[in-house]
């Protein structure tokens, strides 16, 4: 029974790293007329976070300038972003994404759902401490202030980074997967409450072997439960611990492809509204 695959970037420390050439590399590409980016690229994008945290330090003691001003003042557009992206401390680029999706008019719950439903404890941990300090305020607060009902309580219990991290245990996975039908499919209407306390609050390790037992118990996947019982925010929210359970990998590959197949078929959608807009135009 292989259901949950922890997974790793596949970005990892390069091995002869050496900060200071590299910092060397990014002044050469970004000095001159013009900026050579895919010398960029070849440095930022082949570095763990950790060590391009180094290169700016590196780049400060060799030019006393600020890297990211330089990298700001040289690139532009989705570019810019993604680089200064990548030059974030990890968990300082997610608590920038939440107080993001939280701030102004509207809530981005896409992006709530994506940090805090797909975390484990030492990364929530670590994205509230950075959200503290960047922000002076509670993460937890403020989400509260800006969502409601069951979708907020996901979102809080998401927060705290309390899943239990005692090992997983087949015989009790039986019981919570009892319990998860019992709310669901098994009774008239769904008690999201169950759901929640269950999907938040046990590590991935024993939701693993919950779904296991329950797919053997009602005869379909907890995520085929969820998709059938639940419905706006909160559906996506369990959805997103479910898929991470089975697979955490190809949950962020779901993401990636989704994003990517809009922004081509939006590109199509251009091209066709050009071509319709030159049609009219030119061959009147």
């Amino acid at each position: 029974m292989a259901y949950y695959i922890a997974g790793e970037g596949t970005v990892k420390p390069y091995a002869a790293f050496d900060p200071k050439s590299d910092a060397e590399m990014l002044r050469k590409a970004m000095k001159g007329f013009g900026t050579d980016e895919k010398a960029i690229i070849k440095v930022l994008a082949n570095r763990s976070n950790e060590q391009r945290v180094y290169i700016g330090i590196a780049f400060k003691q060799l030019y006393g300038k600020d890297l990211i001003d330089d990298l700001k003042s040289e690139l532009s557009g989705n570019f810019e972003r993604v680089i200064l992206a990548l030059m974030m401390p990890t968990h300082d680029y997610l608590a920038s994404q939440i107080h993001k999706a939280i701030s102004g008019l509207g809530t981005d719950e896409d992006v709530l759902i994506e940090v805090l439903c797909a975390r484990t404890n030492q990364e929530i941990w670590a994205i509230n401490e950075a959200y503290t300090r960047l922000y002076g305020k509670s993460m937890e607060e403020d989400i509260k202030s800006d969502t409601s009902g069951h979708f907020e309580r996901l979102l809080v219990s998401a927060c705290t980074g309390a899943r239990s991290e005692d090992p997983a245990d087949s015989s009790r996975a039986k019981d919570t997967a009892q319990a998860l039908y019992d709310a669901g499919v098994g009774q008239w209407g769904t008690d999201e409450s169950v759901f929640n306390s269950i999907l938040v609050s046990e590590s991935f390790q024993q939701l693993a072997h919950t779904f296991y037992e329950y797919q053997k118990l009602a005869g379909h996947t907890v995520v085929e439960a969820i998709d059938k019982e639940m419905s706006g925010d909160l559906k996506k929210g369990f959805l997103a611990i479910a898929k991470c359970v089975e697979n955490r990998p190809f949950y962020f590959a779901e993401k990636l492809y989704k994003a990517m197949r809009a922004l081509v078929l939006m590109m199509t959608h251009s091209f066709e509204l050009w071509f319709l807009v030159a049609k009219l135009t030119w061959f009147k």
